[in-house]
């Protein structure tokens, strides 16, 4: 049977057999609106990006509110031995960075969401570098992929991830047994650049759309008031 939205019952059932009790073992959950991922046809999910741990254990979250994460994943892991067949089969999907290849990742992205998969793709690009770990400004892919789409966005915000495990470290930090914060938003309302071209302007207040509703709901997590200008590397 065709599984466009899911890998075969092989790799699936591998992943759950070994993403799912690890993320037991490592974080208690507290998860809020899971109700607003939607069940069915092809969405994008937005989210911050915090720590190396972040595809797992949101994987975990996504898979239990009845969506397979397709997952953007570094080429350089799909060349990997043994590892790159894992990451194939689960149906991720290489970003080639710094590349003339790159846009290669988001016509691939268009057409799984045509088979009805749901992205899980990170806007920044990599885990944040803002020092109070607030969601920076965003790259524009997201924005373009939605647009030229049409599918939803939909804003996920996390909190937890870079306690278990910070950015650049290696090895995790178990004890005390931390909580894995995850909140959804509705979706993102781009209805105002229906119909415009996706230039330059419209592709980055887009973005900022988006990244505005991912900040919103990392504020509710976190009980503070976020920034009102988010951290752009690009001007440090």
């Amino acid at each position: 049977m065709s599984r466009p939205t899911r890998p075969s019952r092989f790799w699936e059932s591998l992943a759950v057999v070994v993403v799912k009790p690890l993320s037991r073992l490592l974080v208690r959950r507290d998860w809020r609106h899971g109700e607003r991922v939607p069940r069915t046809g092809g969405v994008i999910i937005a989210a911050n990006h915090l720590s190396w741990t972040d595809p797992v254990l949101l994987s975990h979250f996504l898979y239990n509110h009845g969506r397979w994460p397709v997952i953007l994943a570094k080429s350089g892991l799909f060349r990997v031995p043994l590892l790159g067949r894992a990451v194939t089969g689960l149906l991720a999907i290489p970003v080639e960075r710094g590349s003339s290849e790159a846009a290669r990742s988001l016509r691939i992205s268009s057409q799984r969401l045509q088979d009805g998969c749901a992205i899980l793709f990170y806007p920044e690009g990599t885990c944040t570098r803002d020092p109070d770990l607030w969601p920076m400004v965003g790259k524009t892919g997201v924005a373009r992929l939605a647009l030229e789409s049409g599918a939803p966005v939909i804003p996920v915000a996390h909190w937890g991830a870079q306690e278990l495990l910070p950015y650049g470290e290696k090895k995790p930090r178990l004890f005390p047994r931390k909580t894995f914060h995850v909140s959804v938003g509705p979706p993102v309302d781009l209805s105002k650049y229906a119909g415009k071209s996706p230039h330059a302007e419209v592709l980055r207040d887009a973005t900022a759309d988006i990244m505005a509703a991912v900040t919103a709901q990392l504020a509710e997590l976190r009980g503070e008031k976020a920034p009102e200008t988010p951290y752009d590397p690009a001007r440090r």
